[in-house]
């Protein structure tokens, strides 16, 4: 049985870290090494829930891989030049503080290494940012979140030949899983989406993990492989979304092992807050790529600003690298410490992302390229705007559209979910609800109506101030699906409508139309003369 101390300590760093706005991974790091100051031991079960952490994480990355928009050249080609650099500038900095302070043991194959391990930026920092605020499904949540799938491809490979496993003949067998991908697909769908749909889910992370093992191919490499398979299907995003608080859970026992190791030396905690401050710098690089390969200027600050930070999976890279003994373990410890420094110092600096471009909007358009300008949505003759063009948003639209025809626009992020509406000869555009440059475009003294479909609170929420910010004095309705989200939307002047708690009316009233409609023709059927 755990030791309670580990888990108060975790809860009560990771409740620390969130109320001063900054990460809980924050305080499971800071956590393990106040237990490392009162003896405390992790144990086997630590290691036990570290390891399922990392199987969870890299099954949960395969998951979620779409090869498609991988290779757009916005995406991978910003990742390899920006980690690229990255390499050498670190490689250059860790070579220069070896010489300065030799007693940190830095040599050539070492600095190579942990500069490789700061090339990373955060998966867990930048979904938690764009969670709290509500952008999960913005474009430039999408584009971060691509360069951190590419980066966690890199690292994977890494794990993958770090081990020197030499791959067995009967590895072939393995192409097998190709095939098998409707089978288990079919399985997930016979278990449900309950607690027998989540098993399923372990049991594919672990099983693959260790077939692959077993064949000389490490199983972190197999665990991704196994999700990848399944990506792309409905199933595979259900899955996803079951496992990520277990793979979250099992990660705090790997944070929490980090500290356990203990602190750094001086010389190498000061140079571990140096590499934690200098991540400020990645964004420096990240935006020119990302305009010159015709990202919207909005879109690219924003995406860049997320990513100024040093990720975990660096991290996972260091402490397999220190058991190999390429680096020196308390690398791990100091890696820990820039991390957080790192998520420290991006934090106030993603809160002001959105304001930092409103005051300094001109200047960012300056990198507009004149692809980007070419692509702004057509918004003449509009009337009524729906914002989301999701199940809901299309609903929405098809039935306001009967009383305004054309001078309805329905406004999405989704290419492919764009082209299927353009196809049933709706009148969709592409762009991002939150982008001032949309409202811009935007007449909005002419608008009657707009409807937020987005049915995420906080996107509602930061999407009505800016449309009050911009002159917009029309009526707002907005999807939600709790009470005090309702209370909320009210008090900024937004009808409200709870799709919990008026569903049951509109069930209602369709059961009781049909129930109309059946006596009248029982009526009409009685009084049809034989």
């Amino acid at each position: 049985m755990p030791d309670p101390l580990l888990i108060l300590t975790a809860l009560a760093c990771g409740m620390i870290s969130r109320a001063l706005g900054m990460p809980a991974l924050i305080g499971y790091l800071a956590a393990g090494f106040i237990l490392h100051e009162m003896d405390v031991v992790g144990g086997e079960l630590l290691a036990v829930l570290s390891e399922m952490g990392i199987t969870l994480l890299l099954f949960s990355i395969g998951l979620k891989l779409q090869v498609r928009d991988l290779l757009t050249v916005r995406i991978w080609g910003t990742t390899i030049i920006h980690m690229a650099a990255t390499q050498l500038f670190f490689l250059g900095f860790l070579l220069l503080a070896g010489k300065l302070l030799p007693g940190l043991g830095l040599n050539l194959n070492a600095a190579l290494v942990i500069a490789f391990a700061l090339t990373f930026s955060s998966t867990v920092f930048v979904i938690q940012v764009m969670q709290e605020r509500g952008e999960m499904a913005s474009r430039h949540a999408a584009l971060a979140i691509g360069v951190l799938i590419i980066q966690d491809l890199a690292a994977v490979l890494f794990l993958a030949f770090s081990a020197g496993k030499v791959p067995e003949w009967s590895a072939l067998w393995l192409l097998l899983i190709i095939p098998a991908r409707q089978v288990v697909l079919r399985l997930l769908s016979l278990a449900g989406h309950a607690e027998l749909f989540t098993l399923a889910g372990f049991a594919l992370a672990i099983l693959g993990a260790q077939l692959f093992d077993s064949v000389g191919i490490k199983g972190d490499l197999g665990a991704l492989l196994i999700g990848a398979m399944l990506a792309g299907d409905q199933k595979a995003k259900e899955l996803a979304r079951n496992l990520l608080y277990f793979k979250d859970l099992f990660l705090v026992g790997f944070f929490l092992s980090i500290g356990l190791g203990g602190w750094p030396s001086a010389d190498l905690m000061v140079l571990a807050v140096v590499i934690g401050l200098v991540a400020l710098l990645k964004p420096l690089l990240y935006f020119p790529l990302f305009t010159r390969l015709h990202v919207a200027p909005r879109t690219a600050l924003l995406a860049s600003n997320s990513l100024a930070n040093h990720s975990e999976f660096g991290l996972i890279v260091i402490a397999v690298a220190g058991g190999l003994g390429w680096v020196h373990e308390q690398w791990s410890s100091a890696i820990s410490i820039a991390i957080a420094v790192s998520f420290v110092v991006a934090s106030p600096l993603n809160r002001l992302s959105h304001t930092l471009y409103q005051r300094y909007r001109r200047y960012f358009l300056r990198f507009e390229s004149h692809k980007v300008r070419a692509a702004l949505p057509d918004t003449r003759n509009v009337k009524v705007l729906v914002l989301g063009m999701g199940n809901i948003g299309t609903g929405a639209y098809e039935a306001i559209a009967r009383s305004y025809g054309p001078q309805v626009l329905g406004i999405d992020d989704n290419d492919r979910k764009l082209a299927a509406h353009r196809a049933m000869h709706r009148r969709v555009a592409a762009a991002d609800a939150s982008d001032p440059d949309f409202w811009h475009r935007v007449a909005v003294d002419e608008l009657e109506l707009v409807m937020l479909a987005l049915t995420n609170h906080q996107e509602n929420m930061l999407v009505a101030r800016l449309m009050r910010r911009m002159g917009y004095k029309g009526r707002v309705a907005a999807v939600v699906r709790f009470a005090e989200e309702s209370k909320a939307l009210e008090a900024e002047g937004i009808s409200a409508f709870n799709l919990y708690a008026q569903a049951g009316e509109g069930f209602a009233a369709h059961a009781a139309r049909g129930l109309r409609d059946r006596r009248r023709s029982e009526q009409a059927d009685d009084e049809t003369p034989a």
